[in-house]
């Protein structure tokens, strides 16, 4: 699961330079809190950041490269 979502990640990533929560979800199935946390964990490891927005729902939270 996390290497799903992290490859639809990096490809939406190198495409349009950011993604929603709720687009990359759909690169894999299963529990939706699951698929959040290797979003989260992603950010956890260096390799994207959130771009902090006040009151957005989960599946519209937005992130883009950490570096550059």
């Amino acid at each position: 699961m996390f290497l799903k979502i992290r490859d639809r990640a990096q490809f939406l990533l190198d495409t349009a330079g950011a993604f929603r929560m709720g687009v990359v979800l759909n690169a894999a199935s299963g529990d939706t809190w699951r698929m959040m946390a290797c979003v989260d964990r992603m950010v956890e490891l260096g390799e994207i950041r959130e771009i902090p927005l006040p009151d957005v729902a989960g599946q519209n939270r937005i992130f883009v490269p950490a570096r550059g």
